[in-house]
Formats: structure tokens, C-alpha cells, sequence
């Protein structure tokens, strides 16, 4: 597909340190936030923390609230272009299992830095309303990538249709069961491996399974 960047393609140096530093800016006030409440967290001690200055940070995020929201501002960008750039003869469902599966790759390096997250979010609802609206925003993105991938060629839709809406919104639902049921667990099995059940479930239409697999 014409006008996508290539999803496979190595990621450049510079674009690994802007990931780094965006990912260490977001690190730090996440972890200051949980261990002196957010209202007690400045973007001068964000920086500090990360070590980067002030005028670093705001490179990367407009506001302080938005280095406890947004941990990879890219990452919807990422699975949009991933779901646009799978091979023609990939099914919807399964091009967007792939996208998400790649970017989950780490997901057990970054569990601590998550969970630090949520209590954070739970500790401030007006960025749990944030984080929402910024699931929401990435799913309809998403949606607009499938429904476009299902008609190669037409411009991007402003309104997706139904079956795009419901895969996006399924897709992160599945993301976001993967993750809960694997810590429940006490992560002691491989995360990608919980993922790949949940999705099984989807591709097969989610009949009723077996006891062993519940």
C-alpha cells in the first residue's frame, strides 16, 4: 500500500534515542507520582529524574499531566501502520494481532512502570478521564486504518464503519484482558504466550472452550 512506511523496517538511531528519552521522561513521572502523589510532582523534578532539562520535556509532552498519561505517544501510530503494511492475504483479525504482538514484545520488561501507572491514574481521576479519551482517540485511529485496509485505495474514513469500530475496540479489550489475566497469574507464564490464547479464542469466534483452557 502506497503513502505506508514500511512496519518491518529497522528503526534509526535517533529515532531509538527520542523513544528512550520519551520513555524515560514518562518513567520517572510515573514513579515520582506514586511515591509522592501527582499534585506533589513538578516537570523540573520530572527532568531532573530522567536527566534531561526542562525544555527537553516539553519536546516531547505540552503538559506535565501528559508524562503520566502517555507512556509511547508512537505506539498508535505504530499499530495503524503496521495494520496498513501486513500482506494483502492477511485477514483483519489477524493483522491487527500481529500489530499489537509486535509492540507487546516487552510488555514483561515494562509491567512494573504499567502498574505503577494505574495507581497512579486511580489516585487522579482527571488523568484516568485523560488516559480514556486517549484509548478512545487510538481506537478510533485504528478503526480508520481497518476499514481502509478493507477498501485499499479510498481515502481514510472520518466515520469507519461497524465491523471496524468492533474489531478496534475488541482488539484492545483483548489487549487489555491479556495483561490483566497474566498478572493475576502472578506472571509466571510468558506474557505473548496469554496473548496469543486470547486472540485464538477471537480467530475461532469464541465458542465455548475446553476446561482446560478457561
Amino acid at each position: 500500500m502506497q503513502g505506508v512506511k514500511d512496519a518491518g523496517a529497522p528503526v534509526g538511531l535517533r529515532e531509538r534515542k527520542k523513544r528512550a528519552t520519551r520513555a524515560a521522561l514518562a518513567e520517572a513521572a510515573v514513579r515520582l507520582a506514586a511515591e509522592h502523589g501527582v499534585d506533589n510532582v513538578t516537570v523540573e523534578a520530572i527532568s531532573e529524574a530522567a536527566d534531561v532539562s526542562p525544555r527537553t520535556f516539553f519536546n516531547y509532552f505540552d503538559s506535565r499531566d501528559d508524562a503520566f498519561v502517555t507512556i509511547d505517544a508512537e505506539v498508535g501510530t505504530r499499530i495503524r501502520e503496521a495494520v496498513l503494511a501486513a500482506p494483502p492475504s492477511l485477514d483483519p483479525l489477524t493483522a491487527v494481532h500481529r500489530a499489537f504482538a509486535d509492540e507487546l514484545a516487552d510488555v514483561e520488561r515494562r509491567h512494573e512502570v504499567w502498574n505503577l501507572r494505574a495507581e497512579v491514574l486511580k489516585q487522579a481521576p482527571h488523568l484516568m478521564v485523560r488516559s480514556l479519551g486517549a484509548h478512545l482517540e487510538d481506537e478510533l485511529g485504528l478503526a480508520r486504518a481497518i476499514a481502509q485496509r478493507l477498501d485499499p485505495g479510498s481515502p481514510e474514513p472520518e466515520r469507519p464503519g461497524l465491523y471496524p469500530r468492533l474489531l478496534a475496540a475488541v482488539a484492545g479489550t483483548a489487549v487489555r484482558i491479556s495483561i490483566e489475566h497474566w498478572s493475576a497469574g502472578g506472571a509466571t507464564v510468558p506474557f505473548l504466550a496469554v496473548f496469543e490464547r486470547v486472540f485464538t479464542h477471537l480467530a475461532a469466534g469464541l465458542p465455548a472452550p475446553p476446561p482446560d483452557d478457561r
